[in-house]
């Protein structure tokens, strides 16, 4: 088939390189959103599906909106035969997808119905899901809710973040994308519309969602950490600025702290939650890089009975 491959971030990069190496199909050109400002300087930088496209030759649309009427007519004149999707990154109008022939096929990283939305693999480990995995589905105006090509399954490990599982899922899910193409091309895979029952939604995190609330117990703050990392980044209080928390473990032997509360030893450092402790390794001051929390913990010198949060 001809395709028109969509996507931004570097998790859709495998997918992308993964129908460019099949050979069975045509990527004709690659839909991303525009350059963006990025680093210190805040210079226009082009996402990193548009670098691989460019070094691969393969020519590259970035609309302000999909509905741009330059863009529609681009794509009308390509033709596509199907529009393959990972983390393209905006909506997709009615217009737009009456273009392909075959329509246009997401790669979404959960086991639909559950988890619709922008961010599916940080709510798998937040809520402590054991098994999550990746979907194709043929892409209609609702959210997430098209019929379904394929799936896979991928276990959530105990210290997962959500950067982990989404790389495993990423470089997985690039091979069912190529074999959903392959099964739509000849034929041998129909879509199976997603059950009623069993729908959950993935709204962005934002930056309130990965405050830490040192009153809930210590799995979940756990679970919050890990879902927060790389992005948006648990954080707390420290004297009134934040403080990201990089990396943290359960303690179950430390029973003895308030929520919030700091425990400081030579190499060590705890803190209280609402059953037993969390041990901080790793955290980033604001304004500084990351470094062991037990470094940071000799230079601002804690309290005894300090606490984090407010």
């Amino acid at each position: 088939m001809k395709l028109v491959f969509a996507g931004t971030p570097e998790v859709a990069v495998p997918a992308l390189d993964a129908l460019i190496a099949s050979g069975r199909h045509e990527v004709a050109a690659v839909v991303t959103r525009p350059d963006a400002p990025a680093g210190r300087g805040r210079r226009l930088v082009a996402s990193p599906v548009a670098e691989r496209a460019e070094e691969a030759g393969i020519e590259v649309l970035k609309p302000a909106r999909p509905r741009d009427e330059d863009f529609l007519a681009r794509l009308r004149e390509i033709a596509p035969d199907c529009c393959p999707v990972v983390a393209y990154g905006a909506l997709l109008p009615g217009i737009a997808l009456d273009v392909p022939a075959r329509g246009w096929v997401n790669l979404h990283f959960s086991l639909l119905p559950a988890w619709r939305g922008a961010a599916p693999v940080q709510h798998a480990v937040m809520a402590g899901d054991e098994v999550t995995g990746a979907s194709t589905f043929l892409i209609e105006e609702g959210l997430d809710s098209g019929p379904v090509y394929g799936v896979l399954t991928e276990e959530v490990r105990p210290t997962d973040t959500s950067g982990d599982l989404l790389t495993r899922l990423a470089f997985a899910g690039a091979g069912l994308l190529a074999a959903t193409m392959d099964g739509i091309e000849d034929g041998t895979l129909h879509a199976v519309p997603q059950p009623a029952e069993g729908v959950t939604l993935a709204p962005k995190i934002t930056v309130e969602d990965a405050q830490v609330q040192w009153s809930a117990p210590a799995l979940r703050v756990d679970r919050v950490v890990r879902g927060c990392t790389p992005a948006p980044g648990a954080w707390t209080l420290f004297r009134g600025e934040r403080l990201k928390l990089v990396q943290a473990v359960p303690a179950p032997d430390r029973t003895d702290l308030d929520p919030g509360e700091l425990s400081a030893g030579k190499n060590n450092v705890h803190v209280g939650t609402g059953s037993h402790a969390v041990e901080l390794l790793w955290v980033q001051p604001q304004g500084k890089k990351p470094m062991k929390a037990a470094d940071w913990a000799r230079g601002v010198r804690i309290a005894h009975g300090e606490l984090l949060g407010l």
